[in-house]
């Protein structure tokens, strides 16, 4: 019964999200690791600090589809490194099919998940590290 509860919840609110802003984006980890690569390729027009933030913080964003990997029972540094390549070669809807066990295109499969939830997560990640880095 709580885990009927739990999904009723989840899906109460992408609707919710998508009542507030109404765009979607692809899942399986693409955006992660497209936004990880445009990340990493901006961070070396940088120098010093900014560069070195600039390219952890495109690298903790890789997590999330090596976590979706993991979870889902595949090969996670193998299924990300095939990720990023295929993300390197200008395929930007390419991510993980935990149905499949491969990258294919999400678009295509329609695989779409709301704008907001991914910019919530990625807000409230990108401030708790800047509290711990004030308290440090």
């Amino acid at each position: 019964l709580d885990e009927v509860e739990r999904s009723i919840h989840d899906a109460l609110c992408v609707v919710r999200c998508l009542i507030k802003k109404r765009s979607l984006i692809v899942g399986g980890g693409a955006p992660e690791i497209e936004l990880s690569l445009q990340l990493g390729k901006y961070a070396k027009s940088l120098e010093g600090d900014a560069s070195v933030c600039f390219r952890a913080f495109a690298e903790s964003l890789e997590i999330i589809p090596t976590t979706l990997a993991e979870n889902a029972g595949l090969k996670p540094i193998e299924i990300t490194t095939n990720l990023r390549n295929k993300h390197n070669k200008g395929e930007k809807y390419a991510g993980i099919n935990v149905r499949e066990g491969k990258i294919t295109d999400m678009f295509k499969e329609n695989v779409l998940q709301p704008l907001l939830v991914n910019m919530k997560a990625l807000t409230q990640a990108t401030e708790t590290v800047r509290m711990i880095l004030k308290i440090d």
